[in-house]
């Protein structure tokens, strides 16, 4: 079978097992989605989720961020892991945000990722989740590893993985491809054990044990 008639396949049993994809991430705004996206990054999400309400009751926006003593924001998000560098690049975004985009999260990739702590991954989940636009296939551990178990991709580095994804699927599916695959590989293809004998892929993936 050729590599786009397997997505084509994967895509349409993803849609059946996940028909109403998002994010498992509870945000109010565009910024709430940036700082709960940065906070992810080799976090879980239900984490992320426990210290978010604390940190926006404290500092609501990008402004009031800016001016967070650093200290203060690290002992608020240290639970969620990396805290000193995720304290100082939200900080840093939150300064950018206010200063040079008058408050408001920019729409295009190339204003996003000059955010602190914004790569694309990060870029494309906020700009799909919180606006709609698809530039392009945010890749996490999840989406990096169900590709290359897929044969969706033979590269483990997430932007050119992302161009082979990105070739595959249509693009007005690409922010949903995202979540369907980060709950995929949540519920079935796990790092260590994928469940092989009930995943609906298993006729179609050059990695099944089956």
């Amino acid at each position: 079978m050729k590599r786009h008639e397997r997505a084509a396949l994967f895509l349409e049993r993803l849609g059946v097992r996940y028909p109403h994809p998002a994010t498992h991430l509870n945000a109010q705004s565009a910024w709430e989605l940036l700082v709960a996206t940065v906070l992810a990054a080799q976090c879980t999400d239900k984490r992320v989720n426990m210290v978010t309400p604390a940190l926006f009751a404290r500092w609501p926006g990008p402004a009031e961020l800016a001016e967070a003593p650093i200290e203060e924001l690290e002992a608020c998000i240290r639970s969620t892991g990396f805290y000193h560098n995720k304290a100082k690049n939200l900080i840093a975004a939150a300064r950018r945000v206010t200063d040079v985009y008058g408050g408001e999260v920019p729409r295009t990739m190339d204003d996003l990722i000059t955010l602190g702590g914004v790569a694309r991954k990060t870029a494309n989940v906020v700009l799909w989740g919180a606006f709609g636009i698809n530039e392009g296939l945010a890749v996490d551990t999840h989406v990096g590893r169900i590709a290359l178990r897929m044969g969706f991709t033979r590269f483990k580095d997430p932007v050119r993985a992302e161009k082979d994804l990105m070739a595959l699927f249509p693009r007005e599916e690409w922010g949903n491809v995202n979540h369907r695959m980060v709950w995929f590989g949540r519920d079935v293809c796990d790092a260590r054990k994928p469940a092989c004998p009930v995943c609906e892929m298993c006729d179609i993936c050059p990695s099944s044990t089956l």
